[in-house]
């Protein structure tokens, strides 16, 4: 019984790939190819690399099992270098210290994200990022989204839209900055994410529980590693999903 590997066809029918311009992408036999999705074969490494970057997707979501091998796993050990318990307990000087070391990208996604406002002058260092010729790209919560609406009445926080909003105008200081990109987004927020180059801090959410008392994960980017990649995929996705509404003038103006 053959077993097909939607994820593999599916990313390929997104790319408008078929199995001979893949082939020949790779370097490989189209025979080859065919394997790959009708028998789920997996690749040699090197391939699988190809592959990935010939349909923009990671190895590991076209072919899930390699998250299977002991090696994956040691590598995604690797990958998490701290956990806090807490997002209270991730020190002022913690935060401090990780957007000064970022020199080439900077992402943030949240609802509100006021406690960035208090704890840093945020504008103030998103201006000195971007006259070092950071990329900054900045998510908050849209105050009129159904999402946002959601999360304010799991958490039983009213004030949440105001918040976004207040955040989203305090931004309009840095809107206009070169490299700096401020968008609205009306998304389930399953986690807030912080990027700093090759690392990421993860404020994971769970159901009618506040993000300070949410635990806040480590990431740094590994070779061969999963978990970096991941979150920096959700990220984009969120960012693509919220291309149609940039947060307007009179909320960041």
């Amino acid at each position: 019984m053959l077993v097909v590997n939607q994820r593999l066809r599916g990313a390929m029918l997104d790319g408008e790939l078929t199995a001979q311009r893949l082939a020949c992408l790779v370097g490989v036999d189209v025979k080859s190819v065919s394997r790959w999705i009708g028998e789920d074969r997996v690749p040699h490494p090197i391939t699988r690399l190809r592959v990935a970057r010939a349909l923009n997707q990671q190895e590991t979501f076209l072919w899930p099992t390699l998250l299977e091998t002991s090696e994956a796993c040691a590598v995604a050990e690797a990958e998490v270098e701290r956990i806090w318990p807490t997002r209270r307990a991730v020190s002022t000087e913690t935060w401090h210290a990780m957007f000064s070391r970022a020199t080439s990208r900077l992402d943030i996604l949240v609802y509100a994200g006021g406690f960035l406002i208090e704890a840093l002058d945020l504008a103030d260092v998103l201006k000195w990022k971007s006259d070092s010729g950071v990329t900054i790209r900045i998510l908050i919560g849209d105050p009129v989204s159904a999402a946002v609406r959601t999360r304010a009445l799991e958490e039983q926080v009213p004030w949440l839209p105001d918040r976004c909003r207040t955040t989203a105008q305090y931004l309009g200081q840095v809107s206009c900055l070169p490299s700096v990109s401020i968008r609205l987004h009306s998304t389930t927020l399953y986690a807030s994410m912080f990027r700093f180059d090759d690392t990421v801090l993860v404020n994971q959410h769970t159901f009618a529980a506040w993000a300070c008392s949410s635990p806040v994960y480590k990431i740094s980017r590994a070779r061969s590693g999963y978990l970096f990649d991941y979150y920096s995929a959700a990220f984009d996705r969120v960012w693509h999903a919220g291309a149609g509404r940039p947060a307007p003038q009179s909320e960041v103006a």
